[in-house]
C-alpha cells in the first residue's frame, strides 16, 4: 500500500481569506492520502486554530518585522523532522522563506502558488533579479489561481511564465445553489420578502473599494425601485463607510450586516451581486454569488474578466468608475428578463468549472508527479 505524502502548507497566518480556506479543505478533503503539516509565518489565527483543535499539526514561526532569516533556519529543522515530501508555499512571503529552507534541507519537492496580486503591482529590481536567478530555480513547481496572477509572476516577479500552470479555485457549488423559495427565505433572515437586494461580501478594506459601490448604488437609486444594498463583512474602513452612506442619504436603503456565518442564506435571498475591487485574483465570493444563481456585477480587473464574460454571466465596468457602476445597476432591475438569464448562466458555469473537488484533485496529481509517483 502506498504510504500517505507528507505535505507542509505554508502559509502567513490561518485567517478566513482564500488561500487559507483552500488549505483547510485540502488538508479535510486529502485525509488520508497526505499528512499534513501547517507552517504558519506571523500567527495561527481562527482557521488554524480550528485546525489544531481537529488534530492537525500546525507550526508557528512569529515572524519578526523586516526579513527574519532566523525563520527559514527553523523552517528547515521541522520540515527535516517531519520528513516532509512536499512543501507548498502559498503567496511570495511564503514561498520566500520555504526557498531559504529548501536551500538548507534540499530533500522536499516546492511549490509556489500565487493568489492575489498587490495593487499597483509593482516590485523592486533587486527582488526581481533574485527572483529570475536564483527563486525560480529553486521551486519544482509553479501554479496561479487565474491566468491574471500568472502573467503577474512573469512579467512583473521575473518567474519563467512558461513554467507556471494555472490551478483554477473551486468552492462547494451545491452549498451555494438558488433558493426554491427566496420570498420565504428573505422572511427567514429578517429581510423584506417584496424588496430585492443587492449583495456585497468582502472586507472593509480600501483594495475592495465600496466607496465606488455605495456612490454607483445611490446614482442609480432614482431608478432602483424597492431595491437594498447588504454590506456582509468587516474591517478598518466600516466606519468611513457608514459614513459616506449618510453623507449619499442613503443610509436607508443599505443594510451593514457585518460578519455573518450564514453567507450561503444570504446569497440565495439576494437578487445581484457587486464586487467594486481595484484588484481581484479569483474571488471565491465572487464563484458563492455565481453558484447561487445570481448575476453579478463587478470591475474589470484581474481574475474577474476571466471568470465572469461580461453579458454571459455578469455586467462588468471599469473600475472606480461609479457611473459604470450605476448603469450596470439599472440595466440589471430595469430588464428582468437580464437579470434571469445572467443568473442561470452564471449558475451553469461555477457548476461546470469551478468546483472545490476538481481543484483539490488537481494539486494532489501535481504533488503525486513531483513524488515520482506518476
Amino acid at each position: 500500500m502506498t504510504r500517505p505524502l507528507r505535505v507542509g502548507f505554508v502559509l502567513h497566518v490561518m485567517q478566513v481569506a482564500g488561500a487559507e480556506v483552500l488549505t483547510r479543505e485540502m488538508v479535510r478533503r486529502l485525509a488520508g492520502r497526505v499528512v499534513p503539516t501547517i507552517l504558519c509565518l506571523d500567527a495561527v489565527g481562527p482557521l488554524g486554530e480550528d485546525m489544531v483543535r481537529e488534530g492537525v499539526d500546525l507550526v508557528c514561526f512569529h515572524r519578526k518585522p523586516g526579513r527574519d532569516w532566523g525563520v527559514g533556519r527553523r523552517m528547515a529543522a521541522v520540515i527535516r523532522q517531519r520528513q516532509l515530501d512536499i512543501v507548498h508555499a502559498h503567496q511570495y512571503s511564503p514561498f520566500f522563506y520555504a526557498a531559504v529552507a529548501k536551500i538548507l534541507y534540499p530533500r522536499p519537492k516546492l511549490i509556489l502558488t500565487e493568489h492575489g496580486r498587490h495593487y499597483p503591482d509593482r516590485v523592486s529590481p533587486i527582488r526581481r533579479a533574485v527572483n529570475r536567478l536564483v527563486l525560480d530555480h529553486l521551486a519544482d513547481a509553479v501554479t496561479a489561481c487565474c491566468r491574471f496572477s500568472a502573467e503577474g509572476l512573469s512579467r512583473t516577479d521575473g518567474f519563467a511564465g512558461r513554467r507556471i500552470e494555472i490551478i483554477e479555485n473551486g468552492i462547494e457549488v451545491d452549498r451555494y445553489s438558488p433558493a426554491p423559495d427566496k420570498a420565504g427565505l428573505k422572511h427567514t433572515l429578517g429581510l423584506e420578502p417584496d424588496r430585492k437586494y443587492i449583495i456585497h461580501v468582502a472586507r472593509h478594506h480600501p483594495v475592495k473599494d465600496q466607496p465606488t459601490l455605495l456612490r454607483g448604488f445611490a446614482a442609480a437609486l432614482p431608478d432602483l425601485v424597492g431595491v437594498d444594498l447588504l454590506m456582509v463583512g468587516d474591517g478598518p474602513l466600516r466606519a468611513d463607510l457608514e459614513d459616506l452612506a449618510v453623507d449619499l442619504r442613503i443610509l436607508d436603503r443599505v443594510k451593514f450586516l457585518g460578519i455573518r456565518s450564514d453567507i450561503p442564506d444570504l446569497m440565495r435571498a439576494a437578487d445581484a451581486f457587486a464586487l467594486t475591487s481595484v484588484s481581484e485574483a479569483a474571488s471565491l465570493t465572487l464563484l458563492e454569488a455565481m453558484a447561487s444563481g445570481l448575476p453579478v456585477v463587478v470591475t474589470d480587473v484581474g481574475g474577474n474578466p476571466e471568470i465572469v464574460r461580461h453579458e454571459r454571466e455578469g455586467l462588468l465596468f471599469p473600475r472606480g468608475d461609479a457611473a459604470g457602476c450605476a448603469a450596470a445597476f439599472r440595466r440589471l432591475f430595469n430588464e428582468p428578463r437580464l437579470r434571469a438569464t445572467l443568473g442561470a448562466a452564471s449558475r451553469e458555469r461555477a457548476q461546470e468549472r469551478y468546483r472545490l473537488d476538481g481543484t483539490v484533485e488537481e494539486y494532489y496529481r501535481l504533488y503525486e508527479r513531483l513524488a515520482g509517483r506518476a
